[in-house]
């Protein structure tokens, strides 16, 4: 498993859903775990794996290691926070980004039962990060017109180096 980066159109499209938590849905949650930790990340998504499914991992530092199939963000806050953001598929690009402080989601772990989960901070960023990556939406996408374009000049740049 590897990750695609930012010029490959599968990070654009929408992940399709997931009909059944079945042993590949385990096997690709798994392998994607061991590929943040290898690639020391704090999550990642199917799309950034050319998996198309609605399906990211998240672990950070001194957190549990988390799964979330088919998730709704259910609410988001209106009070909003810049933090640097990079991304896996984006490497070398790092930005403030503003997100909703804190959120509430909704989604299916593993073994096949839902959870909701209201997050804040760091959490609740990455949660937002991999989220989008199901919606096709990248951290550029959050910035205005000038600064993305001037940053994905930069990344071209360091990709033909």
């Amino acid at each position: 498993m590897k990750i695609i980066t930012f010029g490959d159109e599968k990070l654009r499209l929408k992940a399709e859903k997931i009909d059944t938590i079945d042993e590949e849905i385990i096997a690709v949650a798994k392998e994607m775990l061991e590929l943040i930790k290898r690639d020391k990340g704090v999550g990642v998504a199917g799309p950034q794996v050319g998996f198309m499914k609605r399906i990211f991992v998240i672990h950070i530092e001194g957190d549990e290691k988390r799964v979330f199939i088919n998730p709704s963000l259910l609410e988001t806050s209106v009070e909003t926070t810049k933090y640097e953001e990079g991304c896996l598929s984006v490497p070398g690009i790092y930005v403030n980004v503003v997100r909703s402080e804190s959120i509430k989601i909704q989604a299916w772990n593993i073994k096949g039962r839902p959870f909701t989960l209201e997050a804040s901070g760091l959490l609740a960023r990455v949660i937002q990060h991999e989220y989008d990556h199901l919606e096709g939406v990248l951290f550029l996408d959050h910035l205005n017109d000038k600064k993305r374009e001037k940053l994905i000049e930069k990344f071209e740049k360091a990709q033909k180096k």
